[in-house]
């Protein structure tokens, strides 16, 4: 199937839809931009649909920090942690008040949902918030996510919400990731090297893109930039959700763009289509492995040597004492980390059967000196071949 019919009939039959909308669309200088907010809602209320059965929507909407500083004027300094997670608090009851009010215009309930990093990373807390976002969406509830910035510390932080959109695609159990961004759609070129770049229509592997090269900085406002936003699109890639980046700026981008790629798929040369769309991975992966990779940071990197290199991407195995030639890091069993060959290449992620410390005492060792160091309670494997993901985003 080419990109345009495979994106015009996941638009058509796409049953759950994460939409994810930007402080640099939904603000001005004055704050909230009101008309874009209530185009946005009109948009989704329509995509939603009436009856049964409706489109699930959810919407990851940044603007909270934006708001709250419109509201507290140019005299406040708001640029330090604390001042940005007390921008937050005033901004977000602001945020939340216009897109209930919004939402109601057209007779949907909304619903609030503030997420830490820590909500997602614990197993046992991640399916409570799926059983939440299930009975929400099935009541037609439309969640408004946001990081819960008010009482976020920097080791819990998603860094920003395309990351939290990313990972909520595989909470929801999504089908189709549209993410409104400022400008019209990923450049084919750094804009900083070639303002005249062209927008790329359809990005068919994103995982082999050079992203440092490719995107510029962050947005005035926001945090991410399109870095991020095509960092959460290859997470996406990988379970194989393809992606949609569109200019939020522009009136009903959204609807426009379903009707559009409806009558493309009658009719090739109909028009061009807006936006970027990233195509999904042929073999995703499971939605355990993305959880497991993409719960939290990597807390230190595991270096191997060439032969492990070749057992791990090559022969699907495990990484075992003996392919161990370095640790960084000070990280604790379970944690998960880096794997990087010895000359420095990515190789993936997965979690430590070891200590940072017992590892450094038994790299490069046979099974039977790992116990004459450790004892006979020790693991086989540093990572296991199911606790591991290669070729991870991170």
């Amino acid at each position: 199937m080419d990109w345009q019919a495979e994106r015009a009939r996941v638009l058509r039959e796409a049953r759950c839809i994460v939409v994810k909308v930007g402080s640099a669309v939904l603000t001005s200088a004055r704050g909230l931009d009101a008309a874009v907010m209530e185009d946005l809602v009109a948009q989704l209320a329509e995509v939603r649909g009436v009856g049964q059965p409706r489109r699930r929507v959810v919407l990851v909407s940044s603007g909270a920090v934006a708001a709250g500083r419109a509201a507290l004027g140019s005299g406040r300094d708001t640029s330090g942690m604390a001042a940005r997670q007390g921008a937050a608090a005033v901004g977000q009851s602001r945020l939340m008040r216009a897109y209930d009010a919004a939402f109601a215009r057209h007779g949907i309930v909304s619903a609030q949902v503030l997420l830490t990093r820590d909500d997602l990373r614990s197993r046992e807390r991640f399916l409570h918030a799926r059983n939440t976002f299930a009975e929400l969406l099935g009541w037609g509830v439309v969640p408004v996510v946001n990081e819960n910035d008010t009482v976020s510390v920097r080791e819990l932080r998603f860094g920003d919400n395309d990351c939290l959109a990313g990972l909520l695609v595989n909470l929801v159990e999504a089908d189709l990731f549209i993410n409104l961004t400022s400008s019209d759609g990923v450049l084919a070129a750094n804009p900083q090297r070639d303002p005249d770049a062209p927008i790329l229509p359809c990005i068919e592997a994103v995982g082999d893109l050079d992203l440092d090269d490719l995107c510029g900085g962050k947005t005035s406002v926001g945090t991410g930039g399109m870095y991020s936003k095509l960092l959460a699109a290859r997470r996406a890639a990988q379970l194989g959700v393809p992606t949609l980046i569109l200019p939020g700026r522009t009136p009903g981008i959204i609807t426009r763009s379903m009707a559009q790629a409806a009558a493309a798929s009658d009719d090739p040369a109909s028009g061009v289509l807006p936006g970027t769309w990233v195509r999904p991975e042929i073999h995703p992966i499971s939605r355990r492995k993305f959880w497991l990779a993409y719960q939290s940071d990597p807390a230190g990197t595991v270096f191997v040597d060439a032969g492990a290199a070749v057992a791990l991407s090559e022969k699907g195995g495990s990484l075992l004492p003996g392919g161990v030639c370095g640790v960084e890091g000070n990280f604790r069993s379970g944690a998960l980390v880096r794997i990087v060959t010895h000359d420095g290449a990515h190789l993936g992620v997965g979690l430590s059967n070891y200590t940072a410390e017992e590892l450094r005492r038994i790299m490069g060792l046979k099974r039977h000196e790992v116990a004459a160091v450790l004892g006979d309670a020790h693991y086989p494997e540093v990572i296991h071949r199911d606790h591991m993901l290669l070729d991870a985003a991170v």
